[in-house]
């Protein structure tokens, strides 16, 4: 079976060449896999079902040559959503001023958890108003992030579109 890794490597130019961006690909289960496949527009725009049906079928004619699972699996192509996970390092310049949660791969101040502002990058670093005071967590050893949803991103969500 193919590692999720593996597959973003295999599948990113299929989605960079349609105009949208891979935000992560996900498997679950084991029996009978999921691959979750979550794409952006490049554009800005919001994702639609067309979107997301296109995405499906271009995804499928490779992964039917690759065959990557040893079993059946199902396929969920998404958009990321409001409280979208943030997946690289330009998400958390992106989204600066907005609330998050970071979960990191090793302790950093005894703690392996924040939740708080994002405050932009300092080169391979993220920063994140925690409690008040500015922490710096390393990209390179945050395992989760995640948007928080609150009224302040849904206004900016909904002044976008």
């Amino acid at each position: 079976m193919m590692r999720e890794r593996e597959l973003q490597t295999l599948l990113s130019p299929i989605l960079d060449a349609m105009g949208y961006d891979m935000v992560r690909i996900q498997i679950s289960g084991t029996k009978h896999p999921t691959m979750q496949v979550m794409a952006e527009r490049r554009d800005g725009v919001a994702m639609t079902v067309d979107d997301c049906a296109a995405i499906s079928r271009a995804i499928s004619a490779v992964l039917d040559v690759e065959d990557p699972f040893d079993t059946s699996y199902s396929l969920e192509v998404s958009s990321p959503g409001i409280d979208r996970p943030l997946t690289k390092p330009k998400d958390f310049e992106r989204f600066q001023g907005f609330e998050a949660r970071i979960e990191m791969r090793e302790p950093i101040e005894g703690r392996r958890r924040f939740k708080g502002r994002l405050e932009g990058l300092k080169g391979d670093t993220v920063l994140l108003n925690h409690e008040g005071q500015t922490v710096e967590l390393p990209v390179v050893s945050v395992q989760r992030a995640k948007l928080i949803l609150t009224d302040e991103l849904i206004a900016a969500t909904t002044r976008k579109q």
